[in-house]
């Protein structure tokens, strides 16, 4: 961590009442906090959990820096983010993002923003499988919704 962002891959469970004191600042007005979770259903399938996979060490390199580019962005005056890898069973976070600014419209913009950034840019693969047995890749789209199944 440098002294205005955080960053870090997991192989458990993100803590996230450890992450809290992460963006205290004195000069904050607004903390907002995005959580990422596995949810049951997609459409007309039932997920049973969600793998991720990573190539780590481009995978920190490309979120320093975009926290880098969100902190400037945005007028953050500290960030964190948080991913998960390996499995994800249903209701637990794969991801959490906090960050905290002057003024709220900040905050709310940055986390969006960092979210869509994340899922277009940096190297995290998410692998779905459903109660029916089916397994699949997911990929995020570039307009940032839930993602496209690769074949």
């Amino acid at each position: 961590m440098n002294e205005k962002h955080f960053i870090e891959l997991v192989d458990g469970p993100i803590q996230m009442e450890d992450l809290r004191e992460q963006i205290d600042h004195s000069d904050a007005g607004a903390h907002g906090w995005f959580v990422g979770v596995t949810r049951r259903r997609t459409g007309d399938l039932v997920t049973e959990t969600l793998h991720y996979q990573a190539h780590k060490a481009m995978a920190l390199r490309e979120l320093d820096s975009l926290a880098k580019s969100a902190m400037k962005k945005y007028s953050l005056l500290r960030l964190v983010i948080v991913h998960r890898l390996g499995e994800v069973p249903v209701s637990e976070a794969s991801v959490v993002i906090g960050c905290s600014s002057q003024h709220r419209p900040e905050t709310f913009s940055a986390l969006e923003w960092i979210m869509n950034k994340l899922k277009k840019d940096v190297p995290i693969w998410k692998r779905e499988v459903y109660c029916d047995g089916k397994e699949e890749w997911v990929h995020p789209g570039v307009d940032g919704d839930d993602g496209e199944a690769l074949p």
